[in-house]
């Protein structure tokens, strides 16, 4: 019988998203909060509307794309086929503080759906495996994209 992936899927997203939760991590840093959320939280608005990097893309555009890509990767562990054209993902660059506010807000509510559709998934499949390893991998692409463009304190 081969085990179930959930746990270490999970344990992979939350690193990606929220850190590692103990004192060894797969791929992020050691430290407390050094997810995808953790790495927001200290981020302006105003920050977040700087370009930067190749293709001069903001730490806002980044965010709307991963969660725009979350909703696809939950879509697809539900079974259904969403097109994988990501090119409307990358529509937002420059943000006020509530608009940050609310895109950080969708990004966490995105998260916590794909997680608890991971975690309630009853069979797995070398696809759906596929899939939600993609998630964590392009999640933590962006959050090293995400940190490139963080200002220097």
């Amino acid at each position: 019988m081969k085990p179930e992936p959930v746990g270490l899927l999970t344990r992979l997203l939350r690193e990606a998203f929220v850190g590692p939760p103990g004192p060894w991590t797969y791929f992020t840093d050691t430290t407390s909060g050094s997810g995808v959320f953790g790495t927001l939280g200290e981020v302006t608005a105003a920050q977040a509307s700087v370009k930067g990097g190749p293709g001069g893309t903001t730490i806002a555009a980044h965010v709307h794309h991963l969660s725009a890509s979350v909703v696809i990767s939950r879509l697809e562990l539900q079974g259904e086929s969403p097109s994988r054209d990501r090119s409307r993902s990358w529509t937002v660059t420059t943000v006020d503080e509530a608009e940050w506010t609310a895109l950080r807000d969708q990004l966490r509510e995105e998260y916590e759906t794909l997680l608890a559709v991971v975690k309630s998934r009853a069979s797995w499949d070398e696809e759906s495996i596929g899939v939600a390893v993609g998630a964590v991998a392009h999640a933590a692409y962006h959050l090293g994209a995400i940190r490139q463009r963080i200002p220097s304190q």
